[in-house]
């Protein structure tokens, strides 16, 4: 089975209007180039907000899916015949707001949501101060093009997270994204935290045996200029293709699902799993007696 992914790679502006609008456009673009499922990058509608504790971004947020931006693209799925994976950010109830992807079918029909599970509080990176942490578990959605797993950014750097998502059977997994580097920091530094980011989501695909899809932001917010950097695996880390830092970009790349079976059954960990060996995984930490 063959799927054809597009990933959008952009700036954003103050505008949230002007955001949706500048995507649509994109995405149009995309459908017309083959793309059967595209994937925005994380919380594409603003500029990162995050990067400073300030009350009036809360303004920001929306209920899924019953808010104008879901609304939209819904209707935009069902007239492009296309997938949507689309990160927002989710008022779910006052004073409780999440970080959460929605994902619509080609149909425009509303699959469901992946809250992001693992909340990040750094300088520049005050999500905690906005964000709950996802309670809906690991998901998988069935769509027209084939079964996807959603992740969002700092679960990039957690095994436990793709292994699960890939174990629910998810045959892609997508992390959108927004990470970046701080302006004073030197090159050796940015090229290394480069790395690392994509050598552990690179690993996610080898494990587990599926294409992994990562799409970034770019563009300098502030101190922090985004790295960009988005690419598309095969179901055993190779990278197909590969996006500039610096630059915006819109992509199409065709996948070959079944590429996984033959992945695993040369290369069994599945097979070899020793679950009865894990239970230690579930502490915090494996401190002596």
């Amino acid at each position: 089975m063959k799927v054809k992914v597009g990933i959008i790679q952009a700036s954003c502006v103050a505008d949230k209007q002007e955001n949706i609008n500048r995507f649509t456009a994109k995405i149009r673009n995309l459908a017309a180039e083959g793309a059967q499922i595209v994937c925005l990058q994380e919380l594409f509608a603003s500029l990162y907000f995050c990067d400073e504790e300030r009350y009036q971004n809360f303004k920001l947020a929306e209920p899924i899916p019953d808010g104008p931006t879901t609304t939209h693209f819904m209707a935009l799925a069902k007239e492009l015949g296309v997938v949507l994976i689309c990160s927002e950010f989710e008022k779910r109830a006052d004073g409780l707001y999440h970080n959460t992807t929605a994902v619509i079918d080609a149909d425009g029909s509303y699959l469901g949501k992946y809250r992001k599970m693992h909340i990040p509080d750094d300088p520049g990176y005050y999500e905690k101060f906005y964000f709950t942490p996802g309670d809906l578990g690991y998901k998988v959605f069935d769509t027209r093009y084939g079964r996807v797993g959603v992740l969002i950014c700092w679960d990039q750097w957690y095994p436990e997270a793709s292994r699960i998502t890939a174990l629910m059977g998810a045959q892609m997994l997508f992390y959108p994204t927004a990470i970046g580097w701080d302006v004073r920091q030197n090159e050796q530094d940015n090229k290394e935290q480069y790395e690392a980011w994509q050598t552990i989501q690179r690993s996610h695909a080898v494990a587990n045996g599926v294409p992994v899809i990562s799409v970034n932001r770019t563009g300098l917010e502030g101190g922090m200029q985004f790295w960009g950097g988005s690419f598309i695996t095969n179901a055993f880390g190779r990278v197909l293709y590969q996006a500039p830092h610096l630059d915006e970009v819109t992509h199409v790349e065709e996948l070959d699902l079944d590429e996984s079976d033959h992945y695993r059954r040369h290369w069994p960990y599945y097979r070899d799993r020793r679950i009865d060996s894990y239970t230690p995984i579930l502490k915090r930490y494996i401190d002596e007696d």
